[in-house]
């Protein structure tokens, strides 16, 4: 079965972070000291990188929904390039909702970086934006990135977050594949 690939293009969260939540405080808060980079799918952690114009009906033709609520993916790589031309620093993703075992064939261009949880009807990760769920993973359970970098592991964590944290608003989660761009929008040093 072909899966689907979104692609979506969102701010960059490091150390070099000037806006919104500081990087040093979020490493306070997460206790994911080990974290190089935030590439998450939380859109309020990485909130996208260019503006949408969501009363234009031909964009509509481009955006992913879940449950009613537009979310930050988009159908169309080519859609995603014309909103970030003008952007210098951004990552540039491609993305997997619920992927199967074997990890989606990309070329040559993307790297694959780790799977995310992001809760059902909404843009919060559970992975990073919820405070943690010691119960169900630790922070090193976490690659560099924020991400689980393995399928069997990111797919029990998924299984166990609800059953250990019943009242908790943000574990009922779809698992996304994440792949990011090597060239495009990185960051260079």
């Amino acid at each position: 079965m072909k899966q689907d690939i979104y692609y979506t293009a969102l701010c960059t969260y490091d150390s070099e972070n000037k806006e919104g939540f500081s990087w040093n405080d979020y490493i306070d808060w997460s206790e994911l000291k080990h974290l190089k980079e935030l590439v998450s799918l939380d859109g309020n952690l990485n909130s996208l990188a260019f503006s949408l114009d969501i009363d234009a009906a031909e964009e509509w033709n481009y955006f992913i929904t879940d449950h009613d609520m537009v979310m930050f993916y988009f159908s169309s790589l080519d859609y995603v390039l014309s909103k970030t031309d003008h952007l210098e620093r951004f990552n540039l993703l491609a993305i997997i909702k619920e992927p199967g075992k074997e990890k989606a064939n990309l070329n040559k261009d993307y790297n694959f970086i780790g799977y995310d949880l992001i809760e059902i009807g909404g843009n919060t990760s559970a992975l990073t934006n919820c405070g943690g769920f010691d119960e169900t993973f630790l922070p090193n359970d976490l690659n560099s990135y924020g991400l689980v970098s393995d399928y069997d592991s990111a797919k029990q964590i998924r299984e166990a977050l609800p059953i250990n944290n019943p009242d908790e608003p943000h574990v009922n989660c779809y698992l996304y594949e994440v792949w990011r761009h090597k060239t495009i929008g990185a960051k260079t040093n």
